[in-house]
């Protein structure tokens, strides 16, 4: 029966029929860095470009980060390979792969060929970047004094890291972050009180998000999290009102799901808080494979990745059952699967985030996605090193 239903990848249009009318798509995979996630956003996200009037892809990175890229994108400006060392550092530094070089090239020549234009954006809270400082006081002449006045302290400076920001916000005492916040709050409240543009008040949305994040004690990590996807959330939303197009949102399954796997730690996912918003109009695909390679980080303290080996899914573990389907890769819509009982039961399933775990949390598939994309094998994304070119395997 699962055999019958499944659909196999050879192209993309099994999936589009899948997807139907939906205005966001969510599209997971079970680990920050494998070539094979990568490239399926790639090809998705191109497909529906071509076919449904997709225009903005959104990855979860930093919010100014995706303002340069998308100046790449849309008017040529920067070089995407400086700007993507420059940003996709630490919690991001997996993004900084030949992959995601390819789709930007890839997106920059599409509109410069003079098709309808595309966008990239970030859609996350960690990095408040300088470009978003810039676009603030650009869209609010008459407010740049005071709003200059009160960025100076938390606008990043000309020569500072995002990884070593990141880090230093992280470790600031909590009156400090608070502080931080506070006054991005009051740029905030200035900008919405004298009517600053659409644009100019997001990223004083942005910014004020960002220190309001950092500003959650550490002790309520679990709330953090929950604040980070809903803002996750209303930033992809406030993306579809004011672009239009429709939206590929490239994120980790635990982001795009309706349901966490670590409830404790993660709460709720931006998935269900855009289902709440959207209804029918997202639609969530869940992303496993069954073995293979991927990238992460040793632990808390390292700052280089590494490449892991992930052996065959074993018996009990929701891969082991669906990569006995006789598809290499396949998608499935979970609304529609016969024998629906197995795919609500939750079992063990890969999910790799920032940092290496042997441990497989419980996953019900059908309670969490609408789609899963299943791969049979994977290997780790391609690095690119810092000065330029690929980090060398393994």
């Amino acid at each position: 029966m699962l055999s019958s239903h499944a659909r196999p990848l050879n192209d993309m249009t099994a999936l589009e029929e899948m997807i139907g009318s939906a205005r966001i798509v969510g599209l997971g995979e079970a680990g920050h860095s494998a070539h094979e996630f990568f490239t399926l956003k790639h090809r998705l996200f191109r497909h529906l470009a071509e076919t449904k009037g997709f225009t903005t892809f959104v990855l979860e990175a930093s919010w100014s980060t995706g303002l340069r890229l998308n100046d790449y994108v849309t008017n040529g400006v920067g070089d995407p390979e400086q700007i993507m060392r420059e940003e996709f550092q630490g919690q991001y530094v997996f993004w900084n792969t030949q992959e995601y070089l390819d789709l930007l090239h890839w997106m920059r020549e599409h509109n410069a060929a003079g098709r309808p234009r595309l966008r990239f954006a970030g859609n996350d809270l960690g990095y408040p970047g300088r470009e978003a400082f810039d676009q603030v006081v650009a869209g609010c002449p008459e407010l740049a004094e005071r709003l200059t006045e009160l960025y100076a302290p938390l606008r990043p400076g000309t020569t500072e890291e995002a990884g070593r920001w990141m880090f230093g916000q992280l470790t600031k005492e909590q009156p400090l972050r608070q502080a931080d916040a506070d006054r991005a709050r009051a740029a905030l409240d200035l900008v919405r009180e004298h009517g600053g543009s659409a644009w100019a008040r997001q990223n004083a949305t942005a910014i004020a998000q960002s220190f309001t994040a950092y500003a959650y004690p550490d002790e309520q990590f679990p709330e953090r999290m929950r604040y980070r996807d809903r803002i996750m959330a209303d930033n992809t939303a406030w993306l579809l009102d004011h672009t239009g197009g429709k939206i590929l949102l490239a994120a980790g399954n635990g982001h795009v799901a309706y349901t966490s796997d670590h409830p404790d730690e993660f709460p709720e996912p931006a998935g269900a808080f855009l289902r709440e918003r959207l209804g029918a109009d997202y639609v969530s695909i869940g992303l496993t494979f069954n073995q293979g390679t991927v990238n992460a980080l040793p632990d808390f303290t390292a700052q280089e990745p590494r490449v892991y080996t992930v052996p065959p899914a074993p018996p009990g573990h929701n891969e082991h059952v669906l990569d006995q389907v006789p598809f290499r890769d396949f998608a499935l819509d979970l609304r529609t699967v016969p024998d629906r009982d197995w795919f609500e039961t939750a079992r063990p399933t890969r999910s790799y985030g920032l940092y290496w775990s042997a441990d497989d949390p419980k996953t019900a598939l059908a309670g969490s996605y609408d789609l899963l994309v299943h791969l049979h094998q994977v290997e780790a994304g391609h690095l690119l090193t810092p000065a330029g070119g690929r980090a060398p395997r393994g």
